[in-house]
């Protein structure tokens, strides 16, 4: 199964901001980024990133503090923002289409799209679908057939909490593939990445779901074999061995956006400082090269645009969890 537009990536013009409203308010205290969840998984990989970046251009007064909060799939985090950190000005929180997921699942109860600000995206990773070099399984067809005949038969780990994008992406790809019975395919939630991908090469589960972000120091020590990438094409780079599910017969298409939103109730300068600031990060060349040397792939929305985007994908997101039966 392939997700359609919004979901799928597309180049997307950006929201200009003009300078004169961004000088209206500059950050001035300690710039905190909320990554909801532990050290090791993609939220923190884009508050680390993004926040040496934001060091380098000068964008901020000194540090970028990294404060992870780890806890029902992003709703700590959510609800922390939500609820104590109104009109914080200087409190960026990483997102990902891991949030629109649990936010078109009901999982942030009482919560919803509208009490943030949505601020920018400045990458998309693709998912990938990998097991233990040792693994019996050779591709993701002999993977997805393990699942035909028996779908408890192969345990899925990963970073995202039951029904979370990470076990989304497993779905996707077995319902694309033909197995039946999908809630019956066992996922075990990981409180991140890199600790879903150490119960797979540890022989304790048998495939891992996540990102190529997070897969990657796996995949470089030789620990980890991934089978598929969730993309259109192959990704260029050292990626490109790595088939997709699509040229193995298998229509599955798993982007996964990286970005940030704000607390409510932020001054109109000061929600127009962090959109321009995404603006030129995105922009320089330190921000493509992390992009190049974490297999992010090109995807940027600002401000209006971006907030639009996310409604629409968690309208998507919802309707496809009731398709697969994951909500009613």
């Amino acid at each position: 199964m392939s997700i359609k537009t919004p979901l799928t990536i597309v180049a997307v013009a950006t929201l200009s901001v003009s300078a004169g409203s961004a000088m209206a308010f500059e950050p001035e205290g300690k710039v905190e980024c909320l990554a909801p969840a532990d050290p090791g998984g993609g939220w923190d990989f884009t508050c680390r990133s993004v926040g040496n970046v934001l060091e380098e251009l000068g964008l901020v007064p000194g540090s970028v503090q990294t404060i992870n909060m780890a806890g029902a799939g992003g709703g700590v985090a959510y609800a922390h923002t939500v609820s104590k950190r109104a009109g914080d000005e200087e409190l960026l929180v990483a997102a990902s289409t891991a949030t629109t997921t649990r936010l078109a699942q009901g999982q942030f109860p009482g919560m919803n799209a509208d009490m943030v600000n949505w601020i920018g995206a400045l990458g998309a990773d693709y998912g990938v679908i990998g097991v233990a070099e040792d693994s019996e399984y050779d591709d993701l067809p002999e993977l997805m057939s393990a699942l035909e005949e028996d779908p408890s038969s192969v345990k899925f780990a990963g970073g995202s909490a039951k029904g979370g994008w990470d076990h989304l992406k497993v779905l996707i790809a077995a319902q694309a593939a033909g197995v039946d019975n999908l809630p019956k395919i066992p996922y075990l939630s990981y409180n991140n990445g890199g600790e879903a991908m150490t119960q797979v090469v540890g022989g304790h589960v048998d495939a891992f779901t996540g990102d190529i972000s997070e897969a990657q120091g796996f995949m470089e020590s030789g620990d980890l074999r991934v089978l598929a990438i969730l993309s259109e094409e192959r990704l260029p780079g050292e990626y490109s061995d790595i088939p997709t599910a699509k040229e193995q017969g298998i229509d599955a298409v798993g982007p996964n956006w990286r970005g940030f939103y704000m607390p409510a109730d932020i001054s109109d300068e000061a929600k127009a400082y962090w959109t321009d600031a995404m603006d030129t990060i995105y922009a320089s060349e330190e921000w493509k090269s992390v992009m190049k040397q974490n297999g992010l792939m090109p995807f940027h929305m600002s401000a209006g645009e971006f907030e639009d985007f996310v409604k629409n994908q968690i309208d998507d997101i919802e309707k496809l969890s009731k398709d697969i039966g994951l909500i009613k």
